[in-house]
């Protein structure tokens, strides 16, 4: 597949295998080794690179990124941060100046997300740093670094236009074009962020014969809110999702400001994590609380169906060969809804549990009910017998405490590495008692508590 992009300011033009990831791409062919492999899963942070393109410049990991994905955009490695004269950037002066580096392994991905967030001007410095993972220096000097190159001016060498490119047949330019192939290559691998496929490739070693790339269909990446609802197209990434739900579904944007990492939620989209069926996924058992439609199209046919019906068994989901997620619509406003995140680790880490809730309460009673969970069966699904033991009944301690009984009724959760059965059973339980607690003006978050 020929390929065209920008590399540190030069103009390269690479006939790339489909699956071969940037990061093998830039050490093996190119001897840029500054870009390091450190998880080569996404998780560590070591191999970020900043991707640039006309909608501005993302902090990714190369090694789950594969070289057609970078078509007609603008890459630039920790080689290619300072500028031509060798003039340092702000960021990587500032890391000198406060000691932010000791063995070395993980500056290079540091400095392209500390580049990134400095052009965008971003402040929110451990956000921008959670996909990174430092071992020896510890994070306190490299935060201090990012502050104190805040106030520096933009790098303006890293100011570069996106090259004019081709249109390629393994990237459809729009959803038509998308549906169409796809009906008739149904047994292909559609990659839209790679976070998931990417790890087929770098962990089992899976030969994708046959893939199409949706980072080029524009139309499938649009977000429409209108009075009463919102509609994310299918590829539109999390951290466009995470931006318009901070303005809607707070309690769902904060969770989804856990998901993955800067770097992931650049890549990730909403579609491919509830295609992928998994049982884990953040985003399902908040859409389900919501209601949510998903939208899906085979050739020029769409069909429109509850999200919730969307998943029958693990690894079974009511999507035809050659079918594809084209989007989901939650409603606008929901004012009682409210998402916890289980994980070993605050940051970037897999849920042993993501219970959201949704309950109508007029008049001290409870009126209706959407309980959803992921993490607790094969596939997310809704609380039904807790919901019903709800419905009807005064809003009480009493009421919550007594139906989150039924919860061993809904699931039979699996001990893992995780979580244990029982250890999940007790934290929907106690989840449901805490969104009584919070719904009833008491403080629950502890990152939020004060003495």
């Amino acid at each position: 597949m020929n390929v065209t992009f920008l590399l540190n300011g030069e103009t390269v033009q690479v006939d790339a295998d489909p699956t071969r990831t940037l990061l093998d791409w830039l050490r093996e062919d190119r001897g840029l080794c500054g870009t390091k492999e450190g998880c080569n899963e996404g998780d560590c942070g070591a191999c970020t690179v900043m991707v640039s393109d006309d909608n501005g410049a993302l902090a990714l990991n190369a090694c789950i990124l594969f070289m057609p994905q970078l078509h007609g955009k603008v890459v630039r490695t920790v080689e290619g941060i300072s500028a031509p004269d060798g003039t340092l950037h702000p960021v990587q002066d500032a890391m000198i100046t406060h000691h932010g580096s000791q063995c070395g392994f993980c500056t290079p991905g540091f400095i392209a997300s500390m580049a990134v967030g400095h052009s965008t001007g971003r402040t929110d410095h451990d956000d921008v740093l959670a996909g990174n993972l430092c071992r020896c220096t510890g994070y306190a000097p490299i935060i201090r670094a990012a502050k104190a190159a805040e106030a520096a001016p933009a790098a303006d060498w890293l100011e570069e236009a996106a090259p004019a490119v081709d249109a390629q047949p393994y990237a459809p330019e729009n959803l038509n074009e998308l549906a169409d192939w796809y009906a008739a290559n149904p047994d292909a691998t559609l990659v839209a962020g790679a976070t998931d496929v990417g790890l087929w490739v770098t962990k089992q070693l899976r030969d994708l014969s046959s893939v199409a790339f949706l980072n080029r269909c524009a139309d499938l990446r649009q977000i429409t809110v209108s009075d009463d609802s919102i509609t994310f197209g299918a590829a539109a990434t999390m951290t466009e999702v995470l931006a318009v739900l901070r303005d809607h579904h707070p309690s769902y944007a904060e969770m989804v400001r856990r998901y993955g990492s800067e770097q992931v939620r650049n890549a990730a989209t909403i579609g491919g994590n509830i295609a992928n069926g998994s049982p884990i996924g953040d985003n399902p058992p908040a859409l389900i609380a919501l209601g949510a439609t998903l939208h899906l199209r085979h050739g020029a046919t769409s069909r429109d169906i509850p999200i919730a019906d969307f998943f029958i068994a693990y690894g079974k989901q009511d999507r035809a060969p050659g079918e594809l997620v084209t989007g989901v619509t939650i409603p606008k406003v929901a004012p009682n809804l409210r998402c916890y995140k289980i994980s070993k680790r605050f940051d970037q880490d897999i849920s042993a549990v993501c219970g959201c809730f949704d309950v109508a309460v007029v008049d001290g009673k409870v009126t209706a009910a959407r309980i959803a969970f992921g993490g607790m069966a094969g596939t997310p699904h809704r609380a039904n017998a807790v919901e019903a033991a709800l419905i009807g009944n005064t809003w009480t301690l009493d009421t919550v405490t007594n139906a989150a009984k039924h919860f061993s009724d809904d699931y039979t959760p699996m001990s893992d590495m995780r979580a244990s059965a029982g250890y999940r059973l007790e934290i929907a339980e106690n989840l449901l008692l805490r969104y009584f607690a919070e719904r009833s003006g008491t403080q629950t978050n502890v990152l939020e508590v004060a003495p």
